[in-house]
């Protein structure tokens, strides 16, 4: 008798803002296929209970933390901290967000350990799209939050002037056209209608690419009239910022930084990895704006990047995290019918020459060791 199919979910012991998990519908659908584990405790943050999950599914059962980590799936929305990859048990399947590209020690670990993974970032189609993503949470939460930010300046967001608030947007890809529709409505839909009642001066969105991003000086006409500057880019190489800290002077003193690309600064890699706007701070589900006089600018950008030219900031690594359960619902309905395809075929089973959703889920796995 073939052995039953186990798929664990431990708890993310991250931030305490960090309060996603998938949600109760989606772990019913998991029971079709598998017997699903949940670390006591998941779901509390976002006042979810054991029974909330387990609906009276006698296939959906309360583990500690270590036996989640010991199932044939282990499913995790953020890549584990690197203390529990070994609580992975080998020959297992991790699936989370694992960013091959900019997190190459994850993947020598993950190789070294001896464990599959899919990681949801790199599951694509046949044209190279994105099938789990949340692109429009980033930009729209974080051009929220920055909007919220001149709001305080400028209350219900008129100035003297009149004038319009002007985005300057850096990358034209996913996250960047969704960057300009958030943009044109201040971050927030309601704001917007709020505007369009009093009249008020609007915004402005302008979105550049790489034939200008790369030539500092053509920015500076650009940067001195921006209000906000978005970092929406994805860079062939992660070992050169697309705008120095030196350029950020040319930036008005009330202007705010939005980080949507949130690239870590990984300097001791070879080739390293910098920030995508030099010397910003990056920030997480608890801390996400920094003001130019912050402390933590000092800890969180290492000594030898040039920081000295600085604005407020608004830098997430998780921007969808902003609202939980939104996210969630929609990272589910994207998944369902991967993780059908992915439990019926199984890690190993996965083919190129399978269906849409099989190529998908084999273009993610684990890359092989060079």
């Amino acid at each position: 008798m073939k052995n039953q199919i186990t798929v664990g979910f431990p708890r993310m012991r991250k931030e305490p803002g960090e309060k996603r998990v998938f949600l109760p519908d989606f772990i019913q659908m998991l029971t079709r296929f598998a017997d699903v584990f949940l670390s006591e405790g998941y779901g509390s943050r976002l006042g979810y209970s054991f029974d909330d999950f387990r609906q009276g599914n006698p296939r959906v059962f309360q583990t500690d933390q270590k036996d989640a980590f010991q199932k044939d799936y282990v499913i995790m929305l953020r890549s584990p901290n690197n203390d529990e990859y070994e609580l992975l048990k080998r020959g297992a399947c991790l699936i989370s967000m694992i960013h091959y590209p900019t997190r190459p020690q994850r993947v020598k670990i993950l190789n070294q350990l001896g464990i599959n993974s899919i990681s949801l970032d790199s599951i694509v189609d046949d044209h190279n799209l994105r099938l789990v993503e949340n692109m429009r949470a980033v930009a729209w939460n974080g051009l929220e939050v920055a909007f919220d930010i001149l709001e305080k300046l400028w209350p219900d967001l008129q100035r003297d002037n009149g004038s319009p608030f002007q985005v300057l947007i850096l990358g034209t890809g996913m996250v960047g056209k969704h960057a300009v529709e958030a943009a044109t409505k201040l971050g927030n839909i309601e704001r917007n209608a709020r505007q369009i009642e009093s009249n008020g001066p609007g915004s402005i969105a302008l979105s550049i690419g790489r034939n200008l991003t790369q030539n500092c000086e053509a920015l500076e006409a650009l940067l001195r009239q921006a209000d906000v500057l978005v970092d929406a880019t994805q860079r062939r190489n992660p070992s050169q910022p697309v705008i120095t800290n030196a350029c950020l002077s040319w930036l008005p003193a009330h202007a705010i930084v939005v980080d949507l690309a949130v690239d870590p600064y990984l300097l001791d890699h070879v080739p390293p990895v910098v920030r995508g706007i030099e010397g910003i701070p990056q920030g997480n589900l608890d801390k996400y704006v920094f003001m130019p006089t912050d402390p933590e600018w000092d800890i969180t950008v290492p000594a030898s990047t040039p920081s000295e030219h600085r604005r407020t900031t608004v830098s997430c690594y998780s921007w969808p995290g902003i609202h939980p359960a939104t996210c969630m619902d929609h990272y589910a309905r994207q998944m369902v019918p991967l993780m059908k395809e992915l439990l019926t075929k199984g890690y190993h089973g996965l083919s190129l020459d399978g269906g849409y959703f099989e190529r998908a889920l084999y273009r993610a796995r684990l890359p092989e060791p060079e």
